[in-house]
């Protein structure tokens, strides 16, 4: 069974309309007093919600989001949350990660496939979307080739540095002069790779050389060195793609434990992202073994 959470109006149409061409035969609905006040009723399980969030008043939003977060918990339901750029920080806050696909200015087509998946995957879980499956193979190939090339490039300056080596030119036993020891990055470095990357949009089609993942590991790195906070918001710029993308991407990374989601001590509405532990050790290496190998970063 959907759950429709939705006003009256174009939202309620829309979301209506795509669950039909889902094929979401059985649905609910409340609207969003409905959802502060916690009346949920439905006939049987809950399978997918359906939230028509765009045109929300901010303040209707931070009461209700706490109210389908724990409704999440209490049915493990998949949600679908229709939304505007504006509120991306907003709900971001409170539904963010596994089970939650955010639609940012979706089409009805969009809304359609969201639904027909939420509700194939809840019912059989051998099934999955096909699109999801392929980030999640990309973002796992990504954290074996970024350690993969971090491991050769290693093994590399370390040739390098024997008499013999793949780097030695001189026909002399003695050793050569020892490597001076490889500075790390600092933010000014990270950020000139991103305009540089970022340039090359300007001479090739849009769209050629999408990489969220890698530019968003980026962006938060530079922003750790810098100590500034990222807003869900802000790292969805920073991964070139549209919202929607960046906002699955963002999803599959924190449940990856490459991003962590950071608390705003001034607003519970609001969590910023951060890199864990793990990331942040990864691309130290990775920028380490460049260095020493004389090579530029991509």
């Amino acid at each position: 069974m959907a759950l429709i959470v939705a006003d009256a109006g174009w939202g309620a149409t829309e979301a209506d309309r795509a669950m039909d061409l889902a094929a979401g035969e059985f649905r609910g609905r409340t609207d969003w007093q409905g959802a502060i006040d916690g009346r949920f009723d439905h006939a049987g399980p809950i399978e997918l919600v359906a939230a028509e969030a765009q045109g929300v008043a901010d303040e209707v939003l931070a009461e209700a989001l706490p109210r389908l977060a724990a409704l999440r918990a209490e049915t493990g339901a998949r949600f679908v949350v229709a939304i505007d750029r504006g509120q991306i920080d907003a709900v971001a806050g409170t539904l963010l990660g596994e089970r939650v696909e955010l639609l940012c200015a979706p089409t009805l087509a969009d809304r359609a496939a969201a639904f027909a998946i939420g509700l194939s995957a809840f019912s059989r879980d051998t099934l999955h979307d096909k699109d999801s499956d392929s980030e999640s193979a990309q973002l796992r190939q990504l954290n074996e080739e970024v350690a993969r090339i971090s491991r050769v490039l290693s093994r590399l300056a370390s040739e390098d540095k024997r008499p013999g080596g793949v780097g030695e030119r001189s026909m002399s036993f003695n050793p050569p002069p020892a490597a001076p020891a490889a500075s790390p990055p600092t933010a000014a470095d990270i950020r000139k790779i991103i305009r540089g990357r970022r340039l090359r949009d300007q001479f090739f089609a849009e769209g050629l050389f999408e990489d969220p993942a890698w530019d968003m590991l980026l962006d938060l790195y530079a922003a750790e060195l810098e100590n500034a906070q990222v807003s869900v918001s802000s790292l969805c710029i920073a991964a070139a793609v549209a919202p929607t993308t960046a906002l699955r991407w963002i999803g599959r990374m924190t449940d990856a434990g490459l991003f962590v989601r950071q608390a705003d001590p001034f607003d519970r509405r609001r969590a910023f992202l951060g890199l864990s532990a793990e990331a942040r050790e990864k691309i130290e290496r990775y920028f380490t073994a460049l260095r020493q190998s004389g090579l530029h970063p991509l």
